[in-house]
């Protein structure tokens, strides 16, 4: 069932938002080379504590994955994009780390991703970035009231599909609200004017990953890691919107 939101609650979720912005933007200046990403899943910990919010991810447990889900964010490194389980590892000078969170305040979720490259550069895990967050803003674009959820898929695919970039539909954005999870899906492939009319009141997560050369994927042993089939390089951007009498509006961004 899909909840259309009150100007009230998405003010509320404005605030989560706001508060999964600042983790972020503190976790990727600390994402350095010979950090480990232990480091990173402590000081998530720390500020969701301090907060007074709730993790969604912590005893998570879906249909795929080794559940219950044992941490508080997702990091993911270079062929790793989705659900990456926090472990034992160092950052090395190059890395792409992905960094996806979503958490509860007072009942109400927010869910964001970044991708960031560790150290010195590459420039094609640049282009794969910026492709995924070019993305992200089409699809923002595209969520106006009156258009249908083909609107946002479509948008997504067209800047995929200008990098070059093959695009994965298993996994994708989605409705949230009072749960991390509800309806709708929303593919990051699709045919404008198609599908749902969106709606004010209507949150959604947009979420484009790209893989730099395959639209498949593969799981670690873990249940829980999704990498590139091939082992190519991976990126991830997401935000938190509404959409409202005026257009859509990111709730992810720092007050």
């Amino acid at each position: 069932m899909i909840e259309l939101k009150s100007a009230a609650e998405i003010e509320r979720m404005r605030v989560t938002g706001g508060f999964i912005a600042t983790v972020l933007a503190e976790l990727a200046k600390i994402a350095e080379p010979g950090v480990n990403l232990m480091d990173l899943e402590h000081r998530t910990r720390e500020m969701i504590r301090d907060r007074g919010a709730e993790s969604c991810y912590w005893d998570y447990a879906p249909s795929f994955g080794n559940g219950p889900f044992r941490n508080v964010i997702c990091l993911s490194v270079n062929d790793a994009v989705l659900h990456g389980l926090p472990h034992d590892y160092v950052l090395g000078d190059g890395d792409v780390l992905s960094m996806d969170i979503a958490v509860s305040i007072d009942g109400w979720v927010a869910d964001s991703a970044r991708t960031v490259v560790v150290g010195t550069p590459a420039e094609e895990d640049l282009r794969l970035v910026r492709a995924t967050e070019e993305a992200l803003v089409a699809g923002i674009a595209a969520a106006q009231p009156g258009n249908r959820l083909g609107d946002i898929s479509a948008a997504i695919e067209t800047v995929a599909t200008a990098y070059g970039y093959p695009v994965n539909t298993e996994f994708g954005g989605h409705g949230l609200g009072r749960t991390m999870h509800e309806e709708p899906h929303i593919p990051n492939r699709g045919r404008a004017g198609r599908g749902l009319k969106l709606r004010p009141g209507l949150t959604l997560a947009l979420e484009p990953w790209f893989a730099r050369t395959t639209d498949r994927i593969v799981f670690d042993p873990d249940g829980w890691t999704i990498r590139s089939s091939d082992g190519s390089r991976t990126a991830h951007s997401e935000h938190t919107i509404a959409i409202t009498e005026n257009g859509p509006e990111v709730l992810t961004v720092q007050p």
